[in-house]
């Protein structure tokens, strides 16, 4: 089904505005939100994605419609293991939580221009080259493969090639200004480290788009679809990453989920290019006869894979133990290194109280599971020491 050029021009002034809105509303003055106030606007745009997933279904059919619905799901998944790699970073770099809400929406901007342009690029490629599709499915069963590794959740660095560039290029500062990109150090202009957040964010933000757009295509070839799902799933984001921060460390089998789904798509892919295929050492060049996989099973295979997941992660003592220490670290780093605000050191220190309470009451054998436990034991002890000092003051 063709798109009026008139819808796709309502749409895209549509998600400007949606941007405009979340910047100018939220993100302009540094606050850190209120699980209310992240939960509220979460459950806002993934309404709108879900309205405007409706309007679909209704204007252009079924089949229209539940194309967009498992894009959407498959990349709303996605956008949500971006999320562990955007809090590795912003630990890495000791970003204040005020200031996080910033680099997040910068991180959405450049994940929604980097994976149009290789929607794009995929739709020119698709409707010139058919064996495309192999080299799509190819690409997501090797980065399935990738996800099951035992390190792959650990493989992440905000050191990557942008930002050591971007290191020796500029002037940096080792401390932050508010939010600002540019600062003054004895009388000259240098780069503040807020700004290779950002560089590093956009980095992997290149990356993600590799598989994310890859995934789409295996379950709706319509332009229209693959953008506006994509888009919707990044629209949120920010909101979803302080409403489920507390969660993420505790959803140790979605890697697994998500490679399950990369995996089935990448198959999928696979089986569409040989009923599609044209390459002349396969089959002569002809098509060849193999089971194709509807849209309809497709989104039902996802959403089991991810419900089966997210249960599994959230009953697991594995989950729950590599929870409670890795957030017990970022709180302690926070309190030691971060925070300024007596308030929020203050709201951080009582939050790693219960944190230390709920590992001391795991039962040794997941202790004893816990990674870098004698750098985390020291961590602690250093947070406990200094909350002490401030007290005695």
């Amino acid at each position: 089904m063709d798109v009026p050029a008139l819808t796709w021009v309502l749409t895209v002034v549509g998600i400007v505005g949606l941007l405009l809105f979340d910047f100018f509303a939220h993100v302009r003055r540094a606050h850190l939100p209120t699980l209310r106030e992240a939960g509220l606007w979460s459950a806002v745009y993934v309404g709108i994605a879900v309205v405007f997933g409706i309007g679909v279904w209704m204007f252009g059919g079924a089949t229209m419609g539940t194309e967009y619905f498992a894009g959407y799901v498959t990349e709303k998944a996605l956008s949500v293991d971006n999320l562990f790699v955007f809090l590795v970073i912003m630990t890495s770099f000791k970003v204040p939580r005020a200031d996080q809400q910033k680099v997040l929406l910068f991180g959405i901007v450049v994940s929604m221009i980097a994976r149009t342009g290789f929607i794009l690029l995929g739709a020119t490629l698709i409707s010139s080259f058919a064996w495309v599709f192999y080299l799509f499915g190819l690409i997501l069963l090797l980065t399935a493969g990738n996800l099951i590794k035992p390190e792959a959740s650990e493989n992440h660095s905000a050191d990557n090639l942008p930002v050591r560039l971007a290191k020796r290029l500029f002037h940096t500062t080792a401390s932050y200004d508010g939010d600002k990109l540019f600062t003054e150090r004895d009388g000259r202009r240098v780069m503040t480290p807020m700004l290779l957040v950002m560089v590093a964010i956009g980095g992997t933000d290149l990356l993600f788009a590799l598989d994310s757009v890859p995934a789409i295509f295996g379950l709706t070839q319509n332009v229209y679809l693959v953008f506006t799902a994509t888009v919707f799933s990044l629209l949120g984001l920010r909101q979803l990453y302080f409403l489920v921060d507390g969660l993420l460390d505790r959803l140790v089998y979605l890697t697994y989920g998500l490679a399950a789904i990369l995996g089935f798509i990448g198959a999928k892919l696979i089986l569409h290019a040989l009923h599609e295929n044209n390459v002349p050492f396969i089959n002569d060049g002809q098509s060849v006869k193999v089971i194709e996989i509807s849209t309809g099973l497709s989104l039902s295979i996802i959403l089991g894979v991810l419900l089966i997941a997210v249960i599994a992660s959230l009953v697991s003592p594995k989950g729950k133990t590599q929870n409670a220490a890795s957030a017990a670290k970022r709180h302690a780093i926070a309190y030691l290194d971060v925070e300024t605000d007596p308030a929020i050191r203050e709201h951080i220190f009582n939050r790693l109280l219960a944190l230390e309470n709920q590992i001391n009451k795991l039962p040794p054998k997941y202790q004893a599971r816990i990674r870098e436990q004698d750098t985390l034991t020291a961590l602690l002890n250093r947070a406990h020491a200094e909350h002490a000092s401030r007290e005695a003051r």
